[in-house]
């Protein structure tokens, strides 16, 4: 995993918006889809993001909460606990 990606990822302010550029943002959620795919397979991953309905994420899917806006780091914080992600992987 990018050490930099994985830093920013886990240490940035939690804000849908970016503080730095676009690219913030673009980090977070490509780090998000890396953490999604390592943990259940890259096809898995985008069912449970598409068909998946977190109460945490206010009755929505991952696909839904990250098109309204929610940070990537928060819908990752949702999945890990709903799907018990190992801390080794959060």
């Amino acid at each position: 995993m990018d050490k930099l990606a994985e830093h920013l990822f886990d240490h940035a302010p939690d804000t849908p918006y970016p503080t730095e550029g676009p690219t913030l943002v673009a980090v977070r959620l490509s780090e998000f889809w890396v953490r999604m795919d390592d943990h259940f397979g890259e096809a898995y991953a985008r069912s449970v993001a598409h068909d998946h309905v977190l109460q945490e994420l206010g009755g929505r899917t991952v696909d839904q909460a990250l098109a309204a806006g929610v940070p990537a780091k928060q819908v990752w914080r949702a999945v890990c606990a709903e799907f018990e992600v190992p801390a080794r992987k959060r």
